[in-house]
């Protein structure tokens, strides 16, 4: 779903490009894409296939990744890599560019692109940071099977239909995670299991948005925390952010703040019940913020609502947004 994103942004944007080559497994070798008029075939990744390449977008997961990423390098290719190959690699670059564009001065030749539900969270969170100081951070996210890929949409919609029709002999193969030795119904149910389980029984995802939330915002100390809960939302994911600053900021202000912010879209007129909402920004590129609230509970606390389409924003358009901050800086 990311690769199929990645060509429509790129279409989308105009990228300035003199050429472009389509990669995938051989099974996908040969079939054409249609961008910007022009037809491609799709080529077999081998490491002979970057020769000349000067960007390669790479979302194919963590294997293909560390195989084929430095031989793209090698090559003479800048990589953006979309897997969880290398974001934590010391010397690798972890960015999202409304919030630390001036890392990739540092790059070797890979870009790691964040997790998904850690871009949307970043965006939202840094404005907040500049304003007025993060303390701790208290996230739980709401995020859709799109995440999982396109068998788990289609999935999603099999079992839907299924229960629709009185009957209960819908697949249940893609969640938690493809391979898992149980799995469950996620139409009209919420798994609150993403990816598999690691230490202290936190899931890898939940993992990802703490430590690459502390790496892109340079705050190794922050003080966070996250739940990740599998949704039957088709696309798009939400979180329910609570924080606690450093310094006072009301909830005007903070709203003052976001709606200034570069990438952030402040909907939050409660008069209206306007909110964001999964339905409304899938197809959007920036974050969407709102339910913008003082936490009552504790001095200088916050609550907000943050809503973005993790296959757009929290994969392939930052990556396309990674390569125009690359362009810009003269880093190629």
């Amino acid at each position: 779903m990311v690769g199929q994103s990645l060509v429509q942004v790129l279409e989308e944007r105009r990228f300035p490009m003199s050429g472009l080559k389509l990669l995938a497994s051989s099974r996908s070798a040969n079939l054409t894409v249609e961008v910007l008029g022009r037809t491609y075939r799709v080529e077999e990744a081998k490491p002979e296939s970057f020769a000349g390449v000067d960007i390669a977008f790479f979302s194919a997961g963590e294997a293909i990744s560390c195989e084929l990423a430095p031989e793209a390098v090698r090559h003479g290719a800048v990589v953006v890599d979309n897997s969880n190959a290398f974001r934590m690699d010391e010397g690798i670059p972890l960015v999202v560019p409304e919030v630390n564009a001036a890392a990739l001065a540092a790059h070797r030749g890979i870009i790691a692109n964040p997790n998904c539900s850690t871009i949307q969270l970043v965006v939202a969170l840094e404005p907040l940071q500049q304003a007025a100081g993060l303390v701790r951070v208290v996230v739980a996210s709401y995020q859709a099977v799109s995440g999982a890929g396109r068998e788990a949409v289609d999935e999603l919609a099999a079992q839907a239909q299924a229960i629709l029709a009185g009957r209960d002999d819908f697949p249940r193969e893609r969640i938690p995670h493809a391979g898992a030795r149980v799995q469950h119904q996620i139409a009209f149910n919420l798994v609150p299991q993403i990816d598999v389980f690691a230490e202290d029984d936190y899931s890898k995802e939940e993992l990802k948005v703490i430590r690459e939330t502390r790496k892109i915002m340079g705050l190794p100390n922050l003080r966070i925390t996250a739940t990740t809960v599998r949704v039957p939302v088709f696309n798009s994911h939400s979180e329910a952010v609570n924080v606690e600053l450093a310094r006072p900021l009301s909830a005007a202000d903070a709203r003052e703040v976001l709606r200034k912010a570069p990438g952030v879209v402040l909907v939050d007129d409660l008069a209206e019940l306007a909110y964001p909402m999964p339905a409304q920004v899938s197809g959007r590129d920036e974050v969407f913020v709102g339910r913008v609230r003082p936490d009552l509970s504790v001095e200088n606390g916050l609550n907000m609502w943050v809503v973005a389409d993790n296959i757009r924003k929290g994969a392939a358009t930052n990556s396309i947004q990674i390569a125009e901050a690359l362009i810009a800086g003269g880093l190629l």
